[in-house]
């Protein structure tokens, strides 16, 4: 029987579906890049843009790579995925745009732009359906916890541009077999990889997906996809070794988090929810999501699941419940904290990783559409987009945005003493003087306020002349400012500078 002879993944999709044609895209493309403008100038305007700590220290390790008195290579550090840091080269060397925060803005805001469209393209092939599509990418773009930080200098769209361009890919691939498709999902995993750790965790599911889903030379696909998707993490390994001999230098080197956690496990904390406890795990991820997409899109998501599998769209379903699944192992398994106002400890922290749901939700609203008559659909996708933006419509202020939340809530005390530091030195620093200070942490950000280049810093980032500096400041520490928290290195270097006389 000619059935017999289609493949597994062939079946996944009811019948070959079409990219979008050149007027879709003309009319899709604009509206989003005019969403997403609008909503970086929002949240520029209103100061908004460096709230998050993570987004002030991102958008100051991109500048150290250019402005520092060791630049280079070496300033990438080893804990956090370059790509981001990348992304922001050509803009944070105008002093106006790293100032304002929106040298990190500009390429968050691309990639959400280039994540919206291929989820575009993605939904409109696997359901050859244009009232799909949009269904689909108006639920993932008017979401305003997404808005926020595609304005914000942080890695979700970058990660999420990636996501979506691996999903249209390996669709693309299932439906041509064309080589081609498997390039660029390469290319895209790779992109994943270098900015989330969560790019890691697709590798090898994407995988065994080619192996499945090709016809033809199954085998030398799926080597050819994961010998080029791997180049990314082994890169990253290879970078960790040559910048401190340590391959896992990022995984449980100084200032990853799985040392940080320790430290303070070892100064008597208690560990976090969730910490070998799959229940709260759960609890806690399922919590930040609820809050970062809303009840109804939550409702929603889960009727469009069903509907995706009648619909025998299976593997977009699985492919966009892995990030999910990531992040609830790395909250049981790697202690990543994940604290929700309504649960123990009643705060803020990492609410935005409940954004990983977002795409596949969207996704399964797009599948709810197209599960409806043709004639029918477009009613579909407004009903069912206003439903799912409802919370936000009935209650349209920044207040009930939890990433918003988070970042207001955390910062404030942080941007109330950085804002006075600032002051003080933009008044009182002369340039050339120099300053002992640390490149990690809130420290920078004062400089970024105060207008002062941080090569006029020296920092543990300077290597041998920082080392020098903290061994025999008395002999090596020339710098006539220091910018210390009590009983940091830098305090500690002081005090021991004045045990030899005045400095």
């Amino acid at each position: 029987m000619p059935g017999s002879k289609s493949s597994a993944a062939s079946r996944n999709f009811k019948r070959k579906g079409r990219g979008p044609a050149p007027l879709e895209w003309v009319a899709v493309a604009p509206c989003i890049a005019a969403l997403s403008a609008a909503a970086v100038w929002w949240f520029y305007r209103r100061g908004f843009i460096l709230y998050y700590g993570d987004a002030e220290s991102r958008l100051d390790h991109a500048r150290r790579i250019l402005d520092s008195r060791t630049p280079g290579y070496d300033q990438l550090g080893t804990v956090w995925l370059p790509l981001p840091h990348v992304l922001m080269l050509p803009f944070v060397t105008h002093n106006s745009l790293w100032r304002s925060g929106l040298a990190g803005s500009i390429p968050a805001a691309g990639c959400f732009i280039i994540a919206c469209l291929f989820l575009f393209a993605a939904v409109r092939r696997i359901f050859d359906s244009r009232a799909a599509a949009l269904t689909a990418v108006a639920l993932f773009a008017l979401n305003p916890n997404l808005l926020y930080l595609q304005s914000i200098p942080m890695t979700e769209p970058v990660f999420f541009a990636a996501l979506a361009g691996l999903l249209f890919s390996t669709v693309w691939f299932a439906q041509s077999q064309s080589i081609f498709a498997i390039l660029l999902a390469a290319l895209f995993s790779n992109v994943a990889s270098l900015s989330r750790y969560d790019g890691w965790f697709l590798i090898p599911f994407v995988t065994l997906y080619v192996l499945i889903a090709a016809k033809r030379r199954r085998l030398g696909y799926a080597i050819l996809f994961g010998a080029l998707a791997s180049l990314g993490p082994l890169y990253w390994l290879a970078h960790n070794w040559y910048c401190c001999g340590n391959v896992l230098a990022f995984y449980n080197g100084p200032g990853s988090s799985k040392a940080i956690y320790q430290s303070f496990l070892d100064k008597g904390m208690a560990r976090y929810r969730g910490d070998h406890d799959w229940r709260d795990a759960w609890l806690y991820f399922r919590s930040a999501a609820q809050l970062c997409v809303g009840w109804p899109l939550m409702v929603i998501g889960l009727c469009g699941i069903a509907a995706a599998l009648f619909k025998r769209a299976v593997w977009p379903i699985v492919f966009l419940a892995l990030a999910p699944v990531f992040y609830v192992l790395s909250v049981y398994s790697s202690g990543l904290p994940i604290f929700v106002p309504q649960l123990w400890p009643h705060s803020w922290y990492n609410t935005r990783y409940g954004l990983a749901v977002l795409p596949g939700l969207a996704l399964a609203g797009g599948a709810l559409t197209a599960l409806a008559p043709a004639k029918l659909r477009p009613l579909a996708a407004v009903l069912i987009v206003a439903a799912g933006i409802s919370p936000w419509l009935v209650y349209p202020s920044h207040e009930a945005w939890i990433c918003w939340k988070e970042s207001q809530v955390n910062s404030e005390a942080r941007r109330g003493w950085t804002h006075q530091a600032a002051e003080f030195l933009a008044a009182h620093y002369q340039r050339g003087t120099g300053i002992l200070s640390s490149c990690g942490g809130d420290l920078p950000g004062i400089f970024r306020e105060a207008g002062i280049p941080l090569r006029e810093t020296l920092n543990e980032c300077n290597g041998p002349a920082w080392a020098a500096a903290m061994a025999r400041p008395d002999l090596f520490l020339h710098e006539e400012w220091a910018v210390a928290i009590s009983a940091d290195p830098v305090a500690a270097a002081i005090m021991k500078a004045q045990r030899h006389g005045p400095h």
